[in-house]
């Protein structure tokens, strides 16, 4: 089976490294920070970089190149530059959360992925191992890609951050709001964004509208206002 080195065992690392674990891959041991790097590539089909996206460069170019093994990062913003010592070489960009090794190890299994258009072979049979699917992003195209898982996981856990602030002004708790947000992104997966839309903007409620700008707090317009006007954009 193959063989797996993970440079930082952060949740991230850890997660990849569970994961092809279980589905039959030899896990080798892990480098940590203080670890030297230079062989790390030797002897592993697969090295995985999972440290923080502003030194998976400085990495990258401290690890010697080896041709038996292809090296990869998890980031989905920085596509192959960071990696350019390297001839054999990928992106493997779990579009999951992985808040720990355990729950992330599962979620992987079955997830989606961010491949690099130009990657090797390898990153695909990393994803068929933990029965995923893939997405190719091409090199000009990882920000705006970034940009929009950014979206998806953050600025959802930042909206239902919003959520609970405003539900808290009238003694509500966020509970009482999830399984409506929950019905919401089940209606998106079933009907896509436009036809799962409902609510004021979707009726053209315009007064409705105005009276939640005027009951909220003055730091909770702007994005309700921004989001309003997102919501529009859906409408026939």
């Amino acid at each position: 089976m193959p063989r797996l080195r993970v440079i930082g065992p952060g949740r991230a690392g850890t997660s990849v490294a569970l994961a092809l674990g279980r589905a039959g891959w030899e896990v080798l041991p892990a480098l940590g920070r203080c670890d030297e790097v230079a062989s790390a590539a030797t002897g592993t089909d697969l090295l995985v970089i999972a440290t923080p996206d502003g030194v998976v460069g400085e990495v990258a170019a401290a690890v010697s190149p080896d041709d038996g093994a292809v090296v990869a990062h998890l980031s989905g913003a920085l596509g192959l530059a960071p990696l350019t010592r390297h001839r054999r070489r990928a992106v493997v960009h779990p579009l999951v959360a992985l808040p720990d090794p355990e729950r992330g190890a599962a979620r992987l299994v079955g997830a989606w992925y961010g491949l690099s258009s130009d990657g090797d072979p390898l990153a695909d049979d990393v994803v068929a191992a933990l029965q995923g699917r893939a997405v190719r992003v091409d090199e000009g195209g990882w920000a705006r890609y970034h940009a929009a898982a950014v979206m998806a996981s953050n600025h959802v856990v930042a909206l239902l951050g919003q959520v609970e602030r405003v539900a808290a002004t009238v003694h509500v708790p966020l509970d009482a709001f999830l399984a409506l947000a929950e019905g919401s992104l089940a209606d998106v997966a079933a009907l896509g964004p436009a036809a799962a839309l409902t609510g004021p903007v979707r009726r053209g409620d315009l007064a409705t509208v105005t009276a939640h700008l005027a009951a909220l707090p003055e730091d909770e317009r702007v994005a309700y206002r921004a989001l309003s006007e997102e919501a529009a954009k859906l409408c026939p």
